[in-house]
């Protein structure tokens, strides 16, 4: 492990180095991705250095308690907390997802069960919007389409970080949110009060930094423009100011018509497809690469039932990670960081496990 983190601790001081450079700063996609880079490492390195620091004062104790027994005292408490120490550098050294760093494009869609998925979705959609709330983080919705009760058929929600720590980005906890909703409650339009049992899918895409990090050359786009549907301003519905754009080479189609403007639809119908395009990319690596790098908790096949939400008993399940509490109606106000922290540790506890096979 000692070469390892010398060979960190000059990655660290190179980088250092680089972003004094004000060459990098006039490169904002540099810049960002080498600040990623540089935290991540600087929370290793303050780790090795609480480690280093607790194994010293250790050997000190024991060679004071030769001397005097109150100092004997301290020992069982810097042994536990050395102990806390080197499982915090060990996980800190887990090969990070190069992409925890970067913001998302969150997706959500209606599902099976009409209006009553509709409008889980809706609920699906506050929560996320309440959880990035309590995070810190920006959200906007890029476009959404509403059902006739007030639920949501579909919606795009770019969810931004102002951190560079990738342990604190939004990817490294929306990752795990792409999956199969189920939802069981009374629907609002059952008159015998009986249990209906609905679902929404969620779809979670790392966001593109920069334009250019994504090239779509314009002979392989099509756009198309068209009047928006459904509930709006009176410019929304009798101008063509929706678009659709289609990529050629891999089939991928993006609708936006939230905004009144044709260009503003037409830029963030953009940014869902890059999100888009660099997904579907990591998901070939990914696939190429399963049998080493898949995740536990995190797969690429988008049909998963990831999570059950029971209104009657106020349950909530995670189907993956077992996690399971009683309070739907705290996590559907936004309180989801412990739902997300079980697939966080589950997903490092496979890495390590891994880790472990391969030495």
């Amino acid at each position: 492990m000692s070469d390892s983190l010398a060979g960190l601790r000059a990655e660290h001081a190179s980088l250092q180095e680089q972003l004094s450079d004000s060459a990098v700063h006039s490169n904002p996609a540099l810049s960002k991705k080498l600040n990623r880079r540089y935290s991540e490492l600087s929370a290793i390195l303050d780790a090795d250095d609480k480690v280093n620091a607790l194994e010293q004062d250790l050997v000190a104790a024991k060679e004071l308690a030769q001397q005097d027994e109150a100092f004997a005292e301290e020992l069982p408490t810097l042994e536990e907390e050395l102990v806390v120490a080197k499982e915090k550098l060990r996980r800190l050294l887990i090969p990070r997802d190069p992409d925890d760093g970067r913001d998302v494009i969150l997706e959500i869609k209606a599902g099976e069960g009409g209006a009553e998925s509709a409008l889980f979705a809706g609920d699906l959609l506050r929560m996320y919007l309440h959880y990035a709330q309590s995070k810190g983080w920006k959200a906007e919705v890029l476009d959404r389409t509403e059902s006739d009760l007030g639920g949501i058929k579909d919606c795009q929600v770019a969810i931004k970080s102002s951190s560079s720590d990738p342990a604190n980005g939004v990817w490294a906890h929306l990752k795990y949110e792409g999956g199969v909703h189920r939802v069981q409650r009374v629907p609002v339009t059952e008159t015998q009060g009986r249990i209906h049992t609905s679902a929404a899918g969620v779809l979670v895409f790392p966001e593109v930094d920069e334009p250019e990090e994504v090239d779509i050359a314009a002979n392989d786009i099509r756009v198309d423009v068209f009047r928006s549907s459904g509930p709006g301003g009176q410019s929304v519905n009798t101008t063509d100011s929706a678009v659709r754009i289609t990529h050629l080479p891999t089939g991928i189609v993006v609708s936006m018509q939230n905004e009144k403007s044709q260009l503003q639809n037409r830029e963030a119908a953009m940014r869902v497809l890059r999100a888009r395009i660099l997904a579907a990319k990591q998901e070939e690596i990914e696939a190429e690469q399963s049998a080493a790098r898949k995740s536990q908790v995190r797969t690429v096949d988008r049909s998963e039932r990831i999570r059950t939400y029971n209104f009657p008993e106020n349950r909530i399940a995670d189907h993956r990670t077992g996690y399971k509490a009683y309070n739907l109606d705290q996590v559907m106000d936004g309180a989801l960081e412990p739902i997300v922290q079980s697939a966080i540790q589950m997903d490092e506890q496979a890495k390590l496990e891994s880790l472990g096979k391969s030495e």
